[in-house]
């Protein structure tokens, strides 16, 4: 795997993980009994970016660890997902034989 691709990967876990931390413990403005005029009720109290973006490093480090590994051990390739099976097949040398 190239540093490239590495670094999309990542990032691609990144945002993906978070978007599933945004919404979690989120108090609302009408939850919290302080609507500020011009907002909705459901607009964030107190929202806090800067926690979450951490959290979402931290778990998304684990994420392209644990996805990387797997590419570069090789248990999972391109391969295997060719269900049309357009792709040539790999040389002898390629398979250990």
């Amino acid at each position: 795997m190239s540093i490239t691709a590495a670094a999309v990967l990542f990032l691609v876990c990144w945002f993906l993980v978070f978007f599933i931390v945004l919404p979690l413990r989120l108090t609302t403005q009408g939850e919290a009994g302080d609507v500020v005029e011009g907002t909705p009720s459901s607009a964030p109290a107190g929202f806090i970016v800067r926690r979450k973006a951490l959290i979402t490093t931290v778990v998304a480090v684990v994420v392209w660890a644990v996805l990387s590994g797997i590419i570069l051990s090789g248990v999972v390739s391109v391969r295997d997902f060719d269900f049309r099976g357009t792709m040539h097949p790999r040389p002898a040398d390629d398979r250990g034989e």
